[in-house]
């Protein structure tokens, strides 16, 4: 069991410049990163947990692409596009909070190869520590009986991978998206601070945000202060958020998936962990 005294989000501050307003000098023009009762109600249907969300304006370091995106639950990133695919899938489940969780929106085209890079360029380069902790991280899912195989390489020509890790201000943990259009979400943050802790701590974030690319929710979905020490329900069922059969209902203290972690991780799956990654892919 993890002690309360040491639990870290595992986001933290992702991104400094979140915003629920925009500058304008005409006040009766349409604020479009607003959110609004439709918006967060879209998200309560499909299981969020919508008391922290926010809109993020920044724009992506790598890419020099600006893109509306909301951030729920700490690290989760979903663009207007995720969360229209979302609201729009046939897929709906209602009945008791099981322990793995997973989105509607899965990598298909199995089997298939994953590639992932390593950002190594300017003030987003991963670390030395963040290098080996991301080898460790691909090591895990390569362990696994799955139709996914993955590879990695470091350096800055991204384009073609799929997924990109790179490091970004802030004291400790990352952010990730979901699947879509049965690819996994490319861009990995991590924060600066995560490097603090040791290599396992750093594995554990990269191998935890690498899940949600998959499509893997947080374990505790059910009640966040299980890891977090506080917070609670992110939603009882619904469509983003769906049981995965092989997993037991009740608290999993050893998921990677937990929406918090410890400075005593060991960076490994829980034996559930693979179990649901084991039946999705």
């Amino acid at each position: 069991m993890k002690s309360s005294n040491s639990l870290l989000g595992i986001a933290g501050a992702i991104l400094m410049s979140m915003t629920y307003t925009s500058c304008t000098t005409d006040t009766n023009e349409p604020n479009q990163f607003a959110i609004t009762e439709t918006t967060l109600n879209q998200f309560k249907d499909l299981g969020f947990d919508v008391s922290d969300i926010q809109v993020d304006q920044s724009v992506n370091p790598l890419t020099g692409i600006k893109e509306k995106m909301y951030v729920l639950e700490g690290d989760i990133a979903i663009t207007e596009e995720n969360l229209l695919q979302m609201v729009r899938s046939e897929i709906a489940h209602e009945g008791a909070c099981g322990e793995q969780y997973r989105t509607t929106n899965l990598v298909g085209g199995l089997p298939r190869t994953i590639r992932v890079m390593g950002y190594t360029g300017g003030s987003q380069a991963l670390d030395s520590k963040m290098r080996t902790a991301l080898q460790w991280a691909v090591d895990n899912y390569n362990a696994l009986n799955t139709g996914l195989n993955f590879t990695l390489t470091f350096g800055t020509n991204y384009s073609s991978y799929d997924m990109v890790v790179y490091k970004v201000s802030g004291a400790g943990g990352g952010s990730a998206g979901f699947p879509s259009g049965g690819n996994p979400y490319k861009f990995i943050q991590i924060q600066a601070g995560t490097s603090n802790y040791d290599t396992n701590v750093v594995e554990h974030v990269i191998t935890h945000e690498m899940g949600h690319c998959l499509g893997l929710r947080h374990t505790d979905y059910f009640n966040r202060s299980l890891s977090c020490g506080s917070g609670g329900n992110e939603g009882s069922s619904g469509v983003g958020a769906i049981h995965i059969p092989g997993t037991p209902t009740g608290f999993d203290a050893n998921s990677i998936m937990l929406a918090c972690f410890s400075s005593s991780e060991d960076g490994e799956f829980g034996s559930f962990d693979r179990t649901a990654l084991e039946y999705l892919y």
